[in-house]
């Protein structure tokens, strides 16, 4: 079949139709829903007679046709159990919820969870652990109290510098000058 003339768009009712219009190109089988002609095809596989053709390209409609039948059904099934789900007040979020929930729950009782949760607790009842814990508050205290004096001293210098004369005459210099 030349693909040139064939309707590409999946969404299209005309799908697979080429120029001889009613075959579709991917299974042979004739739109209107009935078994092809084994004369409209070029070859057949090897091995394969005319009459298997036939039969397979049969069987090949009615297995199409249940497959449309099962997914009416599941689109029926899907519409009456978000229908019930809205009755009962169940949300996509209330069932993201939900779901987050069940999730947490099962992880927190998995065994990694629960060997790596031992391990931390030995971790932190270790007394190498301690000792870091310990020694970094006293780094953070002290970092703390360097901050706070330099921050003092910055602060004072910088009232005095203010306080100074040359800061003094620049402030009056740049208050008289006017724009423009």
């Amino acid at each position: 079949m030349d693909p040139v003339g064939q309707d590409i768009n999946l969404n299209s009712p005309n799908k697979g139709l080429g120029p001889a219009g009613g075959v579709d190109s991917l299974t042979g089988v004739s739109m209107e829903g009935g078994a092809m002609g084994v004369a409209a095809v070029n070859t057949l596989p090897p091995g394969l007679t005319e009459e298997e053709a036939e039969e397979l390209y049969s069987e090949l409609t009615k297995v199409e046709e249940e497959i449309n039948t099962l997914r009416q059904v599941l689109l029926a099934k899907e519409k009456h159990s978000a229908d019930l789900k809205r009755k009962l007040g169940l949300s996509p979020l209330n069932e993201l919820k939900q779901n987050i929930t069940k999730g947490w729950q099962d992880v927190q009782t998995s065994n990694a969870y629960l060997t790596a949760s031992a391990t931390l607790d030995d971790i932190a009842q270790s007394e190498a652990y301690k000792k870091t814990s310990e020694t970094l508050s006293v780094a953070g205290q002290k970092t703390t109290a360097a901050l706070s004096t330099m921050g003092t001293a910055l602060s004072r210098k910088l009232g005095d510098m203010r306080n100074s004369p040359t800061f003094k005459s620049f402030e009056d210099k740049v208050g008289n000058i006017k724009l423009g």
